[in-house]
């Protein structure tokens, strides 16, 4: 059988993009990326994803006014032409209609710089360093209709240090992006993500009892 192929959705850099697009060229790799989308035409993941010989398209929402349905749609026909079966979001900064989301219900993902259910939406990292926290970090969820509340496949966090900075700590938050994400892809393209009373419970998951205490004090 086919490994699934993924539509990864950008609007930008396409960091999480190119972590997926990496991850996917090693053969036992259970999905196979077939098309980049974004809807800013100078986006620098554009580039990025045709170095690396993926299939690009621009979809740009601004001509569609508020029809939001009508740019999906446009989404939508470029995803059927690379008959792709999921769809990553990495970076996209659209909020989608229910529409949308209904069509592609299990099969959407996106990764998100916090540790939901906390700080939801923008400026995670100066939410999470104002708000005090110890421990903060990222999370892949299922997309549903309400923004950054889907179910959640993986999730990694990093001790928040006194010295922090928005930068110093989105930072670190990126490079557990760029190990969580491909990960729970793999996970639900090889079919280990099951959805059972609105969780996500993975195939082959092992108890792990290590505890992380923050601050660490000697």
């Amino acid at each position: 059988m086919a490994n699934p192929r993924v539509a990864i959705l950008i609007s930008g850099r396409g960091s999480n993009m190119m972590a997926l697009v990496e991850a996917a060229q090693n053969p036992s790799y259970p999905a196979e990326i077939a098309l980049v989308i974004s809807n800013q035409a100078n986006a620098t993941g554009l580039s990025r994803a045709k170095a690396a010989g993926i299939a690009t398209a621009i979809v740009e929402h601004a001509p569609f006014g508020s029809d939001r349905e009508r740019f999906e749609g446009a989404m939508q026909e470029a995803i059927e032409s690379r008959t792709a079966d999921l769809i990553c979001l990495a970076g996209f900064m659209r909020l989608l209609t229910p529409w949308f989301v209904k069509r592609w219900e299990g099969r959407m993902l996106n990764i998100h710089p916090a540790l939901l259910p906390a700080f939801r939406g923008l400026d995670t990292h100066r939410r999470a360093l104002c708000a005090g926290v110890k421990i903060h970090g990222a999370t892949v969820h299922f997309v549903s209709a309400e923004m950054d509340s889907g179910p959640i496949i993986a999730q990694g966090a990093t001790v928040v240090r006194g010295d922090d900075t928005e930068q110093t700590l989105a930072a670190r938050v990126l490079e557990i992006e760029h190990r969580i994400y491909p990960m729970a892809l793999g996970l639900l393209a090889a079919g280990r993500v099951q959805m059972v009373g609105g969780r996500c419970v993975i195939d082959g998951e092992v108890e792990n009892h290590q505890v992380m205490i923050a601050p660490y004090v000697r």
